[in-house]
């Protein structure tokens, strides 16, 4: 027999063929020597069942964790009635930890523990147990399972799900109010003694807040506890296991609660009254000063709502909330006016916006204070004595006529004396002007309402003694309108009558237009001039609503007669005085169809059937087309001819000339020298100038005497040449070419005849031999000019 808690050996007993696993409860051992017999009906082949006796003597093993002994733990023995002592069987065990945790004699039976062992890691370990002949190998037991069960020990202290706990309530809560709940877990056998049995109590935060011992539920202790006072606790729980007996394990933790603010503090001014002051210039909405009650409460619980309860200046100031620092901001809300009031006293109310209605009866929520404000005195600019003016004038008003008058005056005590001027970046075509002394308006310019029926001007009012202060006035001139332009037609009316038109009939309907604008609207009547009502070919009927229609007179008209009708017609307005103007209207005589409609107005289209016919225009028209094609065609070749070129033999000297499209001057150049002058040297020169050369303006025109006295052409060229030669502001313009691009530069340098000397010394001309074949003409005409002299 083995109970828990001791180690006995295992006592024999007998069982069924199957497995039987013994409850923890059960701490006796029962012994069955008998045997039994089962018959049964197998399900497949109806064979009797025999139960079989199975000799293990075994029972369930229990174990305590955590042994600290010198020697391994005995567990306990396995034990078969066949083992008759002489070691011929052999004990072999499988299963949880079998020869790491637990360890059997083979010989015995007895099984060790060879570790501690931790019940909160593993609680049951289930093992196999079986014993073989060591002779045959034969098992003489069928393998079997037993339990080793690990009984607790206290050996785990309780710990709380946090380390720290964070937890706020509303301050002024009432005693027994909820806080917060804390749990602490305890890792040893709650169903195994007392040491999963924990306790809560309060180490710190006494006597602020309790612990209920069993739930962990944080309560306040105290009414009315204040968070301007205070706002944050530190509170710390222990929780206990064994329930709290002496020797239990515990932990502990932390709770940090704070108080959150609820709104049970009016606010309150530091001082009963406050005195600004504000110059009497200071527009609306100008801020004069802060004032700010104080409120202990924080967020919304501290906002504050500023007001003006009474006071003489309720009208005149006003004061609005500054949200971000609670401070109420006096403003300036009308014109202040120091001649007129100095000093201004205000009540001003600060009140919270979101009031508790639980805390109603600790007083009411809100504060007063006197606020006085002075105005000073400043110099004002002149104020004049409307917002703005209209002036309306005639439009035949005369120059220098008055049409208005605009007043200032200067608000101080002082009453400067103020002149008055006329912006002209308003009135830039100085149309108007105004006296200086008395703000009258007069006119400069005349005034034409159909080109600008509205004029505005702008007047400045400055002060004598301090020209700094001045202001403006917007001065709008309405021009009246007058009846000064006649009425006229009001497109130009160009129509026609048919040759067989008939008398009475309507061929056409004119209305008039006019610039001007009467105030009762436009009237306009329609007559034909007087010589013209005479044997009239029309008429003019008036339709009485500012059009008139052009009536025939007569039955049928010819255009081979007359072929354009020129109709004049007065046009008369009914306005003072009265106005008007004659319009011409054309009326071409026309060839129509029955209906009445129009066929063809032209006077020559009568000569068309007497003169060619459709057929003799087409042939014409096919000539001059054929003419200009041979035109072009002639044209074209002439251009594919080839041109004969000027200089046929190589030998000649000029095969080394480049010929260049524009050469400039030369001798077909009439412009650049007169020929004239050559052939007949008593011929007076004449300043031309060129066509070909931008004239040098910086140079003046060399007047030279005039050679024309008995001297013959040879000594003439002469003269000429050795005045150009000597003249800088005469190059040789019938030489000079300017090309786009000439190429690069030769090594031959230039052969041009500009750089040659003034003087006429002789040229030295040997090195054109060295220039190679290319330069051998010129060689041979210069190198030999001393030998042709000679």
């Amino acid at each position: 027999m083995m109970r828990t808690h001791s180690f006995l050996t295992v006592l024999l007993w007998s069982s069924v063929f199957y497995v039987v696993h013994m409850t923890p409860s059960q701490e006796r051992t029962n012994k069955h020597s008998h045997s039994e017999r089962i018959t049964g009906l197998s399900e497949n082949d109806g064979k009797t069942l025999h139960r079989t006796k199975r000799g293990w003597m075994w029972n369930q093993f229990f174990l305590l964790e955590e042994y600290t002994g010198p020697d391994t733990q005995y567990v306990g023995k396995l034990h078969t009635d066949q083992d008759k002592g002489d070691g011929n069987l052999k004990y072999i065990l499988t299963g949880d930890g079998a020869g790491s945790l637990f360890i059997i004699d083979e010989n015995t039976g007895d099984i060790h523990a060879a570790k501690k062992l931790d019940r909160e890691e593993k609680s049951l370990y289930v093992l196999r147990a079986k014993a073989i002949d060591r002779k045959t190998g034969r098992q003489v037991e069928p393998e079997s399972e037993f339990i080793i069960k690990i009984h607790d020990i206290n050996d785990n202290e309780p710990k709380f799900t946090k380390d720290m706990y964070t937890a706020s309530i509303p301050e002024m809560s009432g005693v027994g109010t909820s806080v917060i709940q804390v749990t602490a877990t305890d890792a040893d056998d709650a169903n195994y003694g007392n040491s999963a049995k924990v306790v809560y109590s309060i180490l710190q935060g006494q006597p602020y807040f309790s612990v209920d011992p069993e739930t962990g539920i944080i309560k306040t202790a105290l009414p009315d506890m204040s968070r301007e006072n205070r706002e944050q606790y530190q509170v710390v729980i222990q929780a206990k296991d064994m329930g709290g007996q002496m020797g239990g394990l515990s932990g502990t933790t932390t709770v940090n609660i704070t108080l959150t603010d609820v709104n049970d503090n009016p606010p309150r001014f530091p001082q009963s009254s406050y005195q600004f002051s504000s110059p009497e210039s200071a527009p609306p909405g100008t801020p004069l000063g802060r004032i700010k009650a104080n409120d202990p409460d924080v967020g919304e619980n501290a906002e504050i709502e500023y007001s003006i309860s009474n006071g003489d200046g309720s009208d005149m100031f006003d004061i609005i909330t500054d949200k971000d620092t609670q401070e109420g901001i006096i403003t300036v809300k009308k014109h202040l006016d120091f001649e007129n009031k100095v000093l201004y006293n205000l009540k001003v109310e600060a009140s919270n916006t979101h009031p508790d209605p639980r805390f109603l009866q600790l007083g009411p929520f809100k504060d007063t204070a006197f606020v006085k404000i002075s105005v000073e005195d400043i110099d004002e600019p002149p104020v004049f004595s409307r917002p703005w003016y209209l002036i309306e004038v005639d439009e035949d008003a005369k120059e220098g006529s008055i049409i208005g008058q605009v007043v200032a005056q200067d608000p101080d005590i002082a009453k400067n004396t103020i002149k008055y001027s006329v912006d002209r970046h308003t009135d830039l075509d100085r149309i108007f002007n105004i006296y200086s002394g008395n703000g009258s308006l007069f006119l400069s310019k005349p005034l034409d309402r159909e080109e600008t029926p509205w004029h505005n001007i702008t007047v400045i009012a400055t002060e004598i003694n301090n020209p700094k202060q001045s202001s403006q006035i917007p001065v709008f001139i309405r021009i009246l309108d007058i009846n000064d332009h006649a009425p006229e037609f009001a497109n130009y009316y160009e129509t026609f009558v048919c040759e067989n038109a008939k008398a009475g009939q309507l061929i056409q309907t004119v209305s008039a237009i006019d610039k001007d604008q009467p105030p009762r609207g436009h009237k306009f009547f329609f007559e034909l001039v007087p010589e013209f009502a005479v044997h009239p070919n029309f008429s003019v009927v008036d339709n009485k609503d500012n059009t008139a229609g052009i009536m025939t007179r007569r039955n049928g008209y010819s255009r081979s007669k007359t072929s354009t009708y020129l109709l004049p017609i007065i046009i008369f307005d009914n306005d003072y005085p009265v106005q008007s103007s004659t319009g011409t209207l054309t009326i071409r005589v026309c060839a129509c169809d029955s209906r009445g409609n129009m066929q063809s107005c032209s006077a020559e289209a009568l000569l068309l059937p007497a003169g060619l016919s459709t057929g003799a225009l087409v042939a014409i028209l096919l000539c001059i087309i054929i003419l200009l094609i041979l035109v072009v065609l002639f044209t074209a070749l002439k251009r594919q001819r080839k041109k004969e070129p000027l200089i046929i033999s190589k030998d000649d000297v000029r095969d080394n000339i480049v010929t260049y499209n524009d050469e400039g001057g030369g001798e077909e150049d009439t412009q650049a020298f007169d020929i004239g002058t050559l052939r007949n040297p008593e011929a007076r020169e004449e300043s031309k100038m060129r066509r070909d050369v931008i004239p040098e303006t910086i140079f003046q025109i060399r007047r030279t005497a005039p050679l024309w006295e008995n001297i013959d052409v040879q000594d003439f060229i002469h003269r000429r040449l050795k005045e150009n030669d000597s003249d800088p502001a005469a190059p040789p313009y019938d030489s000079l070419a300017t090309y786009a691009y000439e190429g690069n530069d030769s090594i031959a340098n230039s052969l041009s005849s500009l750089e040659s000397l003034t003087t006429e010394g002789n040229q030295d001309y040997d090195y054109l031999s060295d220039w190679g074949p290319r330069f051998k003409k010129l060689a041979d005409m210069y190198g030999g000019e001393d030998s042709d002299r000679d």
